[in-house]
């Protein structure tokens, strides 16, 4: 939440797509805003309690499209890591595909060239680190990397993005997670 709200203003800078009304990055880190506050209610030690808070306050505190699309792609990855204390590469995988499910389903015609796209080839990514047997940290660096070069592609994917010189802001915000979760 805190990487997200101090990029905020870049995030917005970086908002064209589907309107330019600057609003990405604020409403991303108004949903996790949210999630955090519900997650302020449960016990720190309560792993099922806080995937459910994860899931309730981003499904509660969505804001704009870029919140509601986090809290489906929150839902997902929160979804499937419940019950599952002791993460590794393949539980990870499952719930960042999870997280792309929940994203692309969210969305009545989903457009490539946005956090869809970013997600869905970060999953991928892992999902093919996962299979070759890799560490939770081998995992999510795929993710990352694959994030990275599909990011950079949104321009190729919407001319709106291109004409604008800008990559999707959603996807960035996306990738700002991704970020927080490998420094952690």
């Amino acid at each position: 939440r805190d990487t997200v709200r101090d990029h905020a203003h870049g995030l917005n800078r970086l908002n064209v797509y589907p309107v330019p009304d600057g609003d990405t990055g604020t409403n991303m880190a108004r949903t996790l805003d949210a999630v955090v506050a519900e997650m302020d209610t449960t016990d720190v030690d309560d792993h099922d309690g806080t995937c459910d808070a994860i899931s309730y306050g981003s499904l509660m505190g969505a804001r704009g499209n870029s919140g509601v699309i986090l809290s489906q792609i929150m839902r997902g990855f929160a979804g499937t890591l419940k019950e599952h204390v002791d993460v590794q590469g393949a539980k990870f995988a499952e719930a960042l595909q999870a997280a792309a499910t929940g994203a692309y389903d969210a969305v009545l015609k989903p457009i490539e060239g946005t956090i869809l796209t970013v997600c869905r080839e970060s999953a991928d990514a892992a999902r093919a680190a996962a299979d070759a047997g890799g560490t939770l940290a081998e995992v999510a660096r795929a993710a990352r990397a694959a994030g990275k070069v599909a990011l950079d592609n949104t321009p190729e994917q919407l001319a709106v993005l291109k004409d604008a010189g800008v990559v999707d802001a959603g996807g960035a915000g996306f990738l700002l997670l991704l970020d927080s979760l490998l420094y952690v």
